[in-house]
């Protein structure tokens, strides 16, 4: 007689298996090597608007790759490490470096002068440009002593948020 649906499906999967098996075992020349336990079952979670933008911001918090990753760690409550970006720190240490870069340049271009100075001038007119550049380069000195200052206390108030 007729067998039920479910056992006829039972029966097809297991004889299908069986032989995938047996094909599966004579093929295993090349490829991707097998894994001795691998993941197989699926959990899906489903969120509502708010959840889903608290496991985003905390997702990228973590810095990891794979949302999957991220829930497995968190639901075996495996350690992982969160990233925070300060945009005010970020932005001055931009800014302080292309300054660095600038200041730098001006260093180059001091000597060239003083160079040029020495090679096309008399040793008096030499001199007195010289007092002249001097001058300016006090002032560039206070300046880059202020910065020092100004990177200071921004270094003690971003390693303590509280500003303790």
């Amino acid at each position: 007689m007729f067998k039920s649906c479910v056992e006829c499906f039972a029966l097809n999967t297991e004889n299908g298996m069986e032989k995938e098996k047996k094909i599966s075992n004579n093929k295993r020349k090349g490829g991707r090597p097998q894994e001795d336990d691998p993941a197989t079952n699926c959990v899906m979670v489903r969120f509502n608007n708010v959840e889903n933008a608290q496991f985003i911001t905390l997702f990228e918090q973590s810095g990891m790759n794979a949302k999957a990753l991220f829930i497995k760690a968190r639901v075996f409550d495996q350690t992982f490490r969160v990233v925070k970006t300060d945009r005010a720190a970020l932005e001055y240490v931009t800014k302080l470096t292309s300054f660095y870069a600038q200041y730098r340049a001006l260093g180059v271009n001091y000597n060239q002068v003083v160079k040029e100075l020495h090679s096309h001038f008399s040793e008096k007119k030499t001199l007195a440009l010289l007092y002249k550049l001097e001058s300016v380069t006090r002032e560039l000195v206070v300046l880059s002593e202020q910065i020092v200052r100004l990177s200071q206390e921004f270094q003690t108030k971003f390693s303590n948020p509280d500003g303790r």
